[in-house]
C-alpha cells in the first residue's frame, strides 16, 4: 500500500491528508488486516493439528500439505511449513531396527526375478513378503506380511509366538483368500529359512506362484517391505508397550486394516492410500472399457 511504502519518507499525517484518509482510519485498517491474517493462520493451524493428530503424530509437512489439499483447500506450502515450525509440530523420528533374516544352510535360494524393480502395471503381479518382531510382556511375537507392490497394500499377514514356516504360509493363505489371484504371481522375499522351507515352497507351487529370493545381505533387494516395517515401527510399535500378545495382535490389525491400507497417504501413490489407489485405477479402467 502507498501509505505503508512511504511512511519513512513522509509524515503519516501528510500522506493521509494527500490521500484524503484519516490517520485513525488507516490504523483501523491495519488492525483489521492483521486480525484477518491471524484468523486465517489459526484456521490453517487447526487443519494442520487435525491431520497431525489423526495420523498419530506421524505426518510431516508433505503429507499434511497433501491432506489439506485433498479437502479442496488451497494454501501455500511455505505457510504450512512456517506454522508447523512455530508450533513445534514434527513427525515422529524414525529409528533403526534389526532384521530377523536367518538363512538356511540346507535350502538353495531361488533366482532373483525382481532385481530391485519394485513396480507393477497391475495388481497381483508381484507380491513381496518379510518378517519382523514385536516385544510384549508375554514375550516376543513375530509378524509376517504379504504386500502387493502395485499399490503397496498389505494383502496378507500373520502373527505368532513362533518364528516358523507356518507363520509365512498363513500370511500367504490370507493374501490368496483376500485377492483370489490367477496363476503366475512372482512372490519375492529374502532368503530366510521360513521362505526357503519345503512347506512354503509347496504352498507357492499349489497356488501357481513363482518364487524369487533376494541376494544375501542386500537390504535394497526387498526395500518396499522393509520400508513398511520401518513405517510400522516408527508410527506404532516404538510408541506402545504391549501387555500381551493378543493386545499386540489387535493393535497390528487396526494399524494394517484400518490405518495403513485405507487411510495412510503414500507419496509414491500420488498421496493416496493403497485402497484409494486401487479404486481410482479400477474406475479409470472401467471408464476406458465403457
Amino acid at each position: 500500500m502507498f501509505i505503508k511504502e512511504n511512511r519513512k519518507q513522509y509524515p503519516l499525517a501528510l500522506v493521509c491528508k494527500v490521500l484524503q484518509v484519516s490517520p485513525s482510519g488507516y490504523h483501523k485498517w491495519l488492525k483489521n488486516k492483521v486480525s484477518f491474517r491471524a484468523k486465517e493462520n489459526q484456521r490453517i493451524l487447526e487443519l494442520i493439528k487435525f491431520h497431525y493428530y489423526k495420523s498419530n503424530a506421524t505426518y510431516g509437512l508433505p503429507r499434511i500439505y497433501a491432506a489439506i489439499r485433498r479437502q479442496g483447500i488451497i494454501v501455500n506450502k511455505k505457510r504450512i511449513s512456517r506454522l508447523m515450525r512455530i508450533n513445534n509440530i514434527r513427525a515422529k523420528t524414525k529409528r533403526r531396527f534389526r532384521v530377523t533374516t536367518v538363512q538356511s544352510s540346507k535350502a538353495s535360494p531361488s533366482e532373483n526375478l525382481v532385481n530391485q524393480n519394485f513396480t507393477a502395471s497391475s495388481q497381483n503381479n508381484i507380491w513381496t513378503g518379510d518378517i519382523t518382531y514385536l516385544w510384549t510382556k508375554e514375550g516376543w511375537v513375530y509378524l509376517a506380511v504379504v504386500m502387493d507392490i502395485y499399490s503397496r497394500k498389505i494383502v496378507g499377514w500373520s502373527i505368532d509366538s513362533s518364528l516358523s514356516a507356518e507363520l509365512v504360509v498363513r500370511a500367504l493363505l490370507m493374501a490368496v483368500l483376500h485377492r483370489n489371484p490367477g496363476k503366475g504371481i512372482i512372490f519375492h522375499s529374502d532368503r530366510g529359512s521360513q521362505y526357503t522351507s519345503s512347506k512354503f515352497r509347496e504352498a507357492l507351487k499349489d497356488y501357481g506362484m513363482l518364487q524369487s529370493n533376494s541376494s544375501t545381505g542386500n537390504c535394497y533387494d526387498n526395500a518396499v517391505t522393509e520400508s513398511f516395517f520401518h513405517t510400522l515401527k516408527t508410527e506404532l510399535i516404538y510408541w506402545e508397550k504391549y501387555q500381551s500378545r493378543e493386545e499386540a495382535k489387535r493393535s497390528i490389525f487396526e494399524y494394517i486394516e484400518i490405518n495403513y491400507n485405507r487411510k495412510r497417504l503414500h507419496s509414491s501413490l500420488g498421496y493416496l492410500s493403497p485402497v484409494e489407489f486401487e479404486e481410482k485405477n479400477r474406475r479409470e479402467l472401467i471408464e476406458k472399457v465403457a
